[in-house]
């Protein structure tokens, strides 16, 4: 299936009238306060978030998956659905896959096929936490930390092969997950695990090509329960430092512990010139994996609040971001859900935008709590969803993104090209 712009721009004469009336309102409290939109609607069409291939089926928990019709069966079916993404939203212009998940059987017909619906190649991920048909080595007991060489070497060439594959596609990148741990005190030794992993993740970094990054992700427990390779920023940044400069620490909004500062380690991160990027998800636990910005808005508002003060006054020492959104969606449409965490990125974004970034400074200078805190919420409590609507209206995507996808019945056509059991690989 592949969205026609004329069918979007037919839905779009209906609200239109509407939504230029919210449009025009929200610009004229905009200029009352000294704030242009059109540089605003430039920001929000520039960025792009990547789309994973394998939040594009229904996710699942250990006790169970519920399909929901209709899932990409295959590669290709998954990049026309980031397509139908883009083509309604035009801000999902990258995917990024997983291997093996997602091992292309022609790399130059699948950059076609992206291209052809806008879509470049976002980070590639390789994947030694799950066993593979035949492999000769287990990851039961980790992978590039494992006590057994050739099982670190298994690891190491997994991830190289990555690199070759997302070289062949125009990626630029690797992101590196470990789910090597520990789950009983005395399992393994910690210092000789960390060196393991560092030796390993320096021996992946020396195959990279010269013009790529290393997204080193952290998590502070599972699957394992007692004690992670990698369990939080600081250990990614130190593994980063030691493998080079184009090696960066990746930030998993779930992989923190409850009530974490997320928007200080990002500040801290930024400053040393070490972020690399984001996976995007919500969480009221742990790494629920949820739609994202649906139980904490506000923090995510706060992300970005330092991020868009890093870029704009770090931007030399740290390198453009990665965005993508890291979900597993078992309940709802997995299509919509994206949708939704589109918007609820670009919110975050445009609201972080419209701080007084002056005044800020200089009630953080006087010690005004109380002001520092009424600049933010006044941001924050801005409702600016006309002004992304405007920016997508703006770009050929659909004012209303969620009415579209189901007036033009996506999930119902699907059904009826795949059938109702297709089961996505990956998650």
């Amino acid at each position: 299936m592949k969205i026609d712009t004329a069918q979007v721009q037919e839905l779009n004469k209906r609200l239109l009238s509407e939504h230029q009336h919210q449009f025009e309102f929200l610009r004229q409290q905009l200029d009352k306060q000294g704030i242009p939109s059109d540089p605003l609607l430039a920001n929000l069409q520039a960025l792009q978030v990547a789309i994973p291939s394998w939040a594009l089926g229904a996710g699942g928990t250990r006790f169970g998956r519920f399909s929901t019709g209709g899932e990409p069966s295959c590669l290709e079916e998954k990049i026309d659905d980031v397509g139908i993404i883009h083509a309604i939203t035009q801000s999902a212009g990258a995917i990024s896959l997983h291997i093996p998940w997602d091992i292309p059987n022609d790399a130059t017909d699948i950059q076609e096929r992206a291209a052809a619906h806008g879509l470049v190649f976002d980070a590639v991920n390789s994947n030694t936490f799950q066993d593979q048909p035949n492999q000769p080595h287990s990851y039961k007991f980790g992978s590039l930390c494992h006590t057994d060489a050739s099982v670190r070497a298994q690891a190491i060439e997994h991830n190289l092969e990555v690199i070759r594959i997302g070289k062949a596609l125009g990626s630029k990148s690797i992101t590196v997950w470990l789910a090597d741990g520990s789950s009983f005190p005395g399992q393994l030794n910690f210092r000789t695990a960390y060196q393991n992993t560092r030796a390993a993740l320096q021996e992946i970094y020396a195959g990279m090509p010269s013009d790529w990054k290393m997204y080193i992700e952290y998590k502070p427990y599972e699957p394992n329960f007692y004690s992670m390779v990698i369990p939080d920023w600081g250990t990614s940044l130190s593994l980063a430092q030691d493998c080079g400069p184009n090696a960066y620490t990746l930030v998993d909004l779930g992989h923190h512990l409850p009530n974490t500062n997320i928007e200080q380690i990002v500040s801290i991160l930024m400053m040393k010139g070490r972020l690399g990027g984001f996976h995007f998800n919500d969480s009221k636990y742990g790494d629920d994996d949820l739609t994202v910005g649906n139980v904490k808005p506000y923090q995510l508002f706060l992300i970005f609040n330092e991020l868009i003060y890093g870029m704009e006054n770090n931007a030399a020492a740290n390198p453009p971001l990665a965005w993508m959104i890291d979900a597993s969606h078992n309940l709802k449409d997995p299509l919509e859900d994206l949708i939704q965490s589109l918007e609820a990125i670009r919110i975050a974004y445009a609201k972080a935008l419209l701080i007084d970034r002056e005044a800020l400074s200089n009630a953080q200078q006087e010690n005004d709590v109380t002001r520092g805190q009424e600049i933010l919420q006044t941001a924050f409590r801005t409702d600016v969803r006309p002004l992304l609507a405007e920016a997508r209206y703006r770009s050929g995507a659909a004012i209303a993104p969620i009415i579209t996808y189901r007036e033009l019945s996506v999930r119902p056509q699907l059904i009826k090209e795949r059938g109702n059991t297709t089961v996505a690989t990956g998650l």
